[in-house]
């Protein structure tokens, strides 16, 4: 994808990424770097947290690698502690970390039920539980702050097979509106970007021949988007005027029917 924010608009100011030991978060950080944040990579993979920091770093930019699960509330609320004390008050979230694991319901594949819920909806919460309050000083004092969810048109389309992690996706996109009308009121945009078919390594993770084949087709006859073009999205909303929320944003490939 061409890039199309130029020069650092977010010089200043405190970002932190989960799940950004590849794809899309991965591709995020990397951006917001670019533009001028200090990132904190978050995600369990410490290898390639510290290959993507040294990366940045090496660039021009700043970044620190915290490895933490985000499925361990207390493990995110320590990583906060970090964050604040090496790079700053955040004022920047990309609540980005999820799987999806897809099978009939009938299969009662609970441990799939239960790593999507634990990630995709117990993850994101421990993310807003540790930062919301850096996010909420920081409009107050009259700065940009943004929280920012990855959900995904699971969220509203009706896939067959996709019934948990569809779930765990609206219940995404409907608290990103719900805390519009709290955290708005204190200056903090709350925005979610629900991409249709990426190019990353999600779809991996993916058992069910049915979904496999779904998304293998997909990758094969159309042209995808890739991590950077959700990426060049995340970051043109935090480079928006601070008055200026994008509330949702549905990306899809243009030749994307389902």
């Amino acid at each position: 994808m061409s890039k199309l924010i130029e020069g650092t608009p977010l010089s200043g100011r405190v970002a932190v990424v989960t799940g950004a030991s590849s794809g899309i978060g991965a591709a995020a950080a990397q951006r917001l770097a670019e533009l001028g944040a200090k990132v904190a990579l978050v995600a369990r993979r410490k290898d390639r947290l510290d290959a993507l920091a040294d990366q940045i770093n090496t660039a021009g930019g700043t970044a620190l690698a915290v490895a933490v699960d985000v499925t361990d509330r207390e493990a995110v609320l320590a990583g906060a502690e970090r964050i604040a004390l090496e790079l700053g008050a955040v004022d920047l979230v990309f609540a980005n970390a999820g799987v999806q694991l897809i099978s009939e319901i009938g299969d009662l594949k609970v441990d799939d039920w239960d790593a999507q819920i634990d990630l995709n909806i117990k993850g994101v919460m421990n993310t807003i539980q540790a930062f919301v309050g850096s996010l909420e000083e920081a409009g107050q004092a009259g700065r940009t702050a943004d929280l920012i969810t990855t959900s995904s048109i699971a969220a509203t389309r009706v896939l067959e097979k996709f019934q948990v992690y569809s779930g765990t996706k609206a219940y995404v996109s409907h608290i990103t509106r719900l805390l519009r009308t709290e955290l708005g009121r204190k200056n903090v945009r709350v925005s979610t970007v629900e991409p249709g078919m990426v190019d990353t390594e999600l779809p991996d993770h993916v058992t069910d021949p049915d979904a496999s084949k779904l998304m293998a087709d997909l990758i094969n006859q159309i042209d995808v988007l890739q991590s950077a073009d959700v990426a060049e999205t995340v970051a043109f909303v935090a480079a928006l005027p601070k008055h200026v929320n994008l509330t949702e944003l549905t990306i899809l490939p243009t030749a994307q029917a389902i």
